[in-house]
């Protein structure tokens, strides 16, 4: 079966429409919430949505998401509640589905264990910030058995990496669109021209720009360069503001930003 990264962006491209990849902390404030809330992102104009395994030490979050990951942990949530929730999901959307986690939560689960449960609860991408590209050999021999893509993440000081990282790559590729951790930022100023220059003309997997993009403008600007953005600060800031009653204002949030980058 195709995986439904590929299926998706396909759709998308013959729509001729940019992907909105959208991103959550599980467990925060809880569980019921957050199901609710990636509900309320599909329905609203989502593509793709990155479930934010929490940890204790998210070297590549900001503030906002910190936080997150901090409250959800304080609430109980692990990765054996986070797949019951994705079982859930499952039974009410078929859309492409990740998890975004730090590698020791892999380590210590047990690598072979977490694939194969990626598979059974049909995840269908996990994103692994802190795991070295030239170590990805750890991990995606398991995920390559079960089906799952590894996203690979390139920044702005990757330069001749960005080819052969792409080349490697499977679903999408994440373009961090500034230097530093996740966050809002009031300006992206990384020239993506000259960054995505080596893959422009090549057979490619998409690649999708995140990190800082806040907002429906910025949505739509960084999607002129990429074949889609990701959006994770702005989605947990919200939740952060309106806790449990989050769903509805996430909801209207994503269908700004859906509409924003469609006109």
């Amino acid at each position: 079966m195709k995986n439904r990264i590929d299926a998706c962006f396909e759709k998308l491209k013959a729509e001729n429409k940019k992907a909105l990849v959208t991103f959550i902390t599980a467990g925060d404030p809880d569980m019921d919430t957050t199901e609710k809330c990636v509900l309320e992102m599909y329905k609203n104009g989502s593509d793709i949505i990155e479930i934010g395994v929490p940890f204790s030490d998210p070297i590549a979050e900001g503030a906002t998401i910190q936080k997150a990951s901090l409250r959800s942990l304080s609430g109980g949530t692990n990765l054996d509640k986070i797949f019951d929730l994705v079982r859930k999901l499952r039974t009410q959307t078929d859309k492409p589905m990740l998890l975004m986690m730090y590698i020791n939560t892999i380590f210590k689960y047990g690598t072979a264990k977490f694939f194969e449960l990626c598979k059974e609860t049909q995840i269908d991408g996990v994103i692994v910030p802190d795991m070295p590209f030239e170590e990805r050999e750890e991990l995606q021999s398991e995920a390559e058995k079960n089906g799952i893509y590894t996203i690979f993440l390139v920044a702005p000081t990757s330069h001749e990496r960005v080819k052969m990282i792409a080349e490697k790559s499977k679903g999408f590729l994440y373009v961090v669109s500034s230097l530093g951790v996740t966050g809002m930022r009031s300006e992206i100023t990384t020239d993506f021209n000259e960054l995505l220059a080596p893959i422009r003309n090549n057979d490619h997997c998409p690649c999708c720009i995140g990190f800082g993009i806040s907002n429906s403008e910025q949505a739509k600007k960084m999607s002129q360069y990429a074949d889609g953005v990701i959006m994770g600060s702005a989605v947990v800031k919200i939740v952060e503001e309106h806790g449990k009653d989050a769903p509805e204002y996430v909801g209207k949030f994503i269908k700004s930003v859906r509409e924003g980058m469609d006109n």
